[in-house]
């Protein structure tokens, strides 16, 4: 009994550790956010979708980012603004 137990949960874990990261990236998208900056570097769109931990975006290379509280923020602050943003938290760090 404990051999057969054993051996499903061997078969489980290979079959889930067959999955690639492309099969994480074809997850239904649940739609697009814009965001634009707040010093002048234009406007973008990004997909976004529900992960187990929340919301993401991609970012244009495919990676898949946190949206932590806002999307849209997230999107101007990571994308966009990146090196304003660097340089305001460096200013006035977060606590």
């Amino acid at each position: 009994m404990v051999s057969k137990f054993i051996l499903a949960a061997a078969a489980g874990l290979t079959l889930t550790s067959l999955a690639t990261p492309a099969d994480a990236q074809r997850r239904r998208t649940e739609g697009v956010v814009r965001a634009c900056s707040n010093y002048g570097n234009g406007c973008t769109s990004a997909p976004i979708r529900r992960s187990r931990f929340g919301y993401e975006f991609r970012m244009p290379g495919g990676t898949w980012v946190s949206c932590r509280a806002d999307c849209r923020n997230a999107i101007r602050e990571d994308m966009l603004d990146f090196w304003e943003t660097q340089r305001e938290n460096q200013r006035s760090p977060r606590r």
